[in-house]
Parts: structure tokens; sequence; C-alpha cells
């Protein structure tokens, strides 16, 4: 039975041509299926849309997108049901961990799951223009840097990058902008320096074709001092040499900060067979839409993290294991994260009741509190 979602004028609809791929009989997916991602022309979205592409030619499946500007405003459909599936971003970790806007007292830590995540030739840095005088990250200091209005986990990103040469964001100017898109519309008219972003997209074109230009700001591997401050803000990340983007190739790679973006991840209560299926299906049309989307070549099976910072759906691990890429140190490593789960939400439990004003404080206390007596990272 296919299940509908109401709010379809919002939404917007992709792939809707007929199946046309015989070898793709095996994969069942409903006739509708609904995402959210980034707003319209960033990575994650450009990439769902891709896959929609993919889903619509060799199932018949039309993929709808919900482009959403905040963190929250990403998840909250997945959450309610109005959406099976989220390509998100670093969100995903703050989701998890019940911080910064999932500390809100609405919210809340949130036991997510992935299916697939996409470690790409791309990845995470600055963006600089090109006369901004910038070429390594002691020069960002006293710079104009895009502060994105309800995003927390690019501010974050910022923050993390900020802390690789020992800044804060206290020793930039903060240039308030409303969306991650209007980010690069302030770099371009000259009204900030720099912006986090990935180094593919359509806008990165744009801002490359633009009068002043685009560079990247450098995040080298050797730095080990500056990479142990990264993560300790931002431990999803890991050193990376990039060779897709603009000014960007393999005989010009550029060393910055990884991890898989977007995820393909939902909640643990989704049905087991439709993860199992949309996990295969986005396998195996692999080869359809990286010809859309150059960028997901990441989603390819062989770079796959199955030890990232969120864990896996049960219908996902049950494809990886047929595949035989699921070991036992990803099923103990999963194990953990949900097991790190299941504490923070009974921290969660425990300031249930208290007054709204005080909720998010109070959280963040018992948080720390009950991650340090088990012995484990706070990430703060």
């Amino acid at each position: 039975m296919t299940r509908r979602f109401g709010g379809a004028a919002a939404l917007l609809l992709f792939a809707t041509t007929a199946p046309t791929a015989l070898q793709a009989q095996d994969v069942e997916l409903p006739d509708t299926l609904a995402v959210t991602s980034y707003d319209v022309g960033a990575a994650s979205y450009n990439q769902a849309v891709a896959l929609g592409t993919a889903l619509g030619n060799a199932y018949g499946t039309s993929l709808r997108v919900l482009p959403a500007t905040s963190d929250v405003a990403r998840l909250i459909p997945l959450q309610q049901g109005r959406v099976q599936f989220g390509v998100v971003g670093s969100e995903s970790f703050n989701a998890v961990e019940g911080t910064e806007a999932f500390s809100a007292p609405e919210i809340g830590p949130q036991p997510l799951r992935m299916l697939v995540g996409s470690n790409s030739d791309n990845c995470f840095t600055l963006a600089l223009r090109g006369d901004a005088g910038i070429e390594t990250i002691d020069d960002v200091k006293g710079k104009r840097i895009a502060f994105v209005v309800g995003a927390p986990a690019l501010q974050s990103n910022v923050a993390g990058f900020l802390s690789f040469g020992g800044l804060s964001w206290d020793d930039v100017e903060k240039v308030e902008v409303a969306s991650f898109g209007a980010s690069w519309e302030a770099l371009i008219n000259d009204q900030v320096d720099a912006i986090t972003t990935l180094t593919t997209g359509g806008l990165a074109q744009q801002a490359a074709a633009s009068p002043a230009g685009l560079k990247w700001l450098p995040l080298p591997a050797s730095n080990e001092k500056g990479w142990k401050r990264l993560q300790s803000v931002k431990p999803q990340f890991s050193p990376r040499n990039a060779t897709l983007g603009p000014n960007i190739s393999k005989e010009n790679p550029l060393e910055c900060a990884g991890f898989p973006f977007p995820v393909l991840l939902t909640y643990p209560d989704q049905d087991a067979d439709l993860v199992y299926n949309l996990t295969r299906a986005v396998n195996e049309q692999f080869d359809n839409y990286v010809k859309i989307e150059a960028a997901m070549v990441g989603w390819s099976e062989d770079r796959q993290d199955f030890e990232w910072v969120v864990p896996y759906h049960e219908g996902a691990i049950r494809f990886w294991k047929e595949k035989g890429l699921w070991t036992d140190e990803a099923q103990a490593h999963n194990d953990m994260l949900v097991k790190r789960q299941e504490l923070l939400t009974q921290a969660w439990e425990k300031v249930a009741d208290a007054p709204e004003g005080e909720k998010t404080e109070r959280w963040l206390e018992e948080r720390r509190t009950a991650l340090k007596a088990a012995d484990l990272p706070t990430y703060e």
C-alpha cells in the first residue's frame, strides 16, 4: 500500500517517469517517497533531486523533496512522519546528541538511524572571496564571516574551522544572513569574506565565476594541534584531500575537512523492509545518479563509513551484511552508538518536568553528567 503525505503544495515533485529497468524488479518501493533536504541550490538538495530522477526511471517512484533552511526544520517533518527520510548533514550529529538547536525544550536528542552516507571527493571548509587576502587560518582573524541564522550546525562548522587556528567567533566580524543560499549571495556581493560550505554545488560555481573569484581555506592534516582543536568541537570531521570543486582538481587538491555528507537517514521505527529496499535501490542505481550529479560518487558502496557518529538502521544493516561489507567491528561500534543514544534519552527524560525556561540548561547539565559518569566524551 502506498502512503500519501499531506502538504504536497509545499513539496517539490521529481522523478515521475514509469519503470524501465527490468533489473529493478526485485526492489520494492512505494509509488511515492518523501525526504527533507537543505534549501534549493545546496549540495544535498541537488543530490536528492538526482537520486529522485534515478529512482523514478528505475522503479517509477516519485521522490518529493522538502527543502528547509534550518537544522530543526529539516528533521521535524521526519519526526512527525510527514516524510520518511532525510537527506541532511551535520545536524544529524547534533540531533542525536541533543546539542545546539536540538537542546531546545521541545526537541531534545533524536534517535536517528542511517542508511547511506556520501564520502565524496569534495569536502567542507571556508569558502573565501578571492580578493579577501586570506591564505591560511591565521589570515581569517578580523575578517567578515557569514553567520547563518537558525542553522547552528553551520555556525558550529565555522566555530570548528576557527578553532583550527585557535580562534573563535570573537576574533572575527560576524555578519548575519538568513539562509545558506543567502550566505553565498553575501560572499559574491562583498558583504562577507568567508562562509562555511562544501566545495561542490552550483552556488560555488557562481562564486568562482564572479569578479572576485573563489578560494578555499586549507586545513592541513600535518597541523595535528589544529585538528585536535577542530575535532573537539566537530568530532564528525576528519582530514580529507578534496579533488572536486571549483579551482580544485586531482592535480591541485585541497586539504580540508570531510565527513559523510549528505547522509540518508530516518528514525528506528521506520519500516525495516522499506529501509532495506531503499538502501538497496541507492546502491543499485549508483551509475545512474552519479551521471547526473558527479559529487554523488561518495554514495558508492566502497566509500561507506560504517563507524561514523550516527548508528545504522536495522534494515540498512541487513543490506550491507548481504553485500559482505558489514563487519563485527561495525556492529560493535553501532551497538555502542545505540547505547549512547539510550543513555541520552534517559538523561532527557530526567528533565521532562523542568520549567521550559530552565529545561535547556538543566538538560545540558544532565547530559554532561550522564556522559562523564559513563566515561564517554561530551564533545563540548
